[in-house]
């Protein structure tokens, strides 16, 4: 095998692997959301004290299948690890984006663990819980985002990256800041559903209203302020990127904000349901990974 064609067969599989790991982190919400999170009871990694559970009722089964397919997710990792050692000379950027999402995932892993071992799980309103799930999701990008450059710096063969400008830095943290607090949003939409809009402005505003209630409304004020920056951002570098790649990355960035943003919006107007939870999910990693692509074109020399 050349090393062209071992670079283009590494780089799909690796894309392969962001979309497997883009596919169990939305079945994950879809556990916090219909509150399956402890359908193995508080065991790990048995579930309810059994290998394989007989007789499972459906919070089991998607609890289950998760861990099932999380635990593939891990594999395909690892594997990816392998075949950039294997594939890749020494010093190559493919190699160390691979090790970096090998380490993430098992940290994963391990928060994945921990939801359930600390009863982290269906009902529970603790601020401890909230706290977990930010550190959760925030991990969750770092590994969308270095299996993402894994399957970008895979393609070249001697890649380097500049320093990453600051505008960029500030990009890529507003995501998170966005996503963090959508995460802690939609514990709160989880653990106190409301019965109308009306109703949960009502609850948010009391003056008893539980911390979680208050932290929901965090998320749309952050949301709005990043994705403000971002338009600016994605406009500017659809106009002026280095590349055509990136100029592409730019409008890709402008309409992903504009639909997320969209979408925000009706799951707010539709009180929260499951199958919206997930899609608002996947659209903000699908902006994630973009903004990933294209921070990487902007900042890339080959030599």
């Amino acid at each position: 095998m050349t090393t062209n064609q071992s670079a283009r067969l590494f780089s799909r599989y690796a894309w392969a692997v962001v979309a497997w790991n883009l596919f169990v982190i939305v079945w994950g919400a879809a556990v916090r959301a219909t509150g399956s999170g402890a359908g193995c009871g508080s065991h790990w990694p048995l579930c309810n004290g059994e290998v394989v559970p007989r007789a499972p009722e459906i919070a089991t089964i998607i609890e289950f299948t998760h861990r099932i397919t999380s635990g593939l997710a891990l594999i395909s990792v690892a594997v990816l690890v392998y075949l950039a050692w294997k594939w890749f000379p020494k010093g190559h950027l493919a190699r160390r984006a691979s090790l970096i999402s090998l380490i993430l995932i098992l940290i994963e892993a391990l928060l994945g663990a921990g939801l359930v071992l600390l009863e982290y799980v269906e009902q529970n309103k603790s601020l401890g819980r909230a706290a977990y799930l930010s550190a959760h999701l925030t991990n969750t990008l770092l590994l969308v985002g270095a299996l993402v450059s894994t399957a970008w710096l895979g393609r070249h063969a001697a890649p380097k990256l500049k320093p990453i400008a600051a505008k960029w830095k500030w990009a890529l943290a507003s995501v998170i800041a966005a996503g963090v607090t959508g995460a802690i949003a939609a514990l709160g939409d989880t653990v106190f559903p409301a019965t109308s809009m009306a109703d949960g402005m009502k609850a948010e505003f009391a003056t008893d209203a539980h911390a979680l209630l208050r932290l929901r409304l965090l998320h749309p004020v952050v949301a709005v302020l990043a994705g403000v920056f971002l338009l600016f951002t994605g406009l500017q570098v659809s106009r002026a990127g280095v590349s055509a790649r990136s100029k592409a990355g730019g409008h890709a960035i402008v309409w992903l904000v504009v639909i997320q943003t969209v979408a925000g919006v009706v799951n707010v107007w539709l009180l929260a349901p499951v199958w919206m939870q997930l899609l608002h999910l996947f659209l903000a990693n699908a902006l994630w990974t973009i903004l990933v692509l294209t921070t990487l074109e902007e900042h890339f020399t080959e030599h």
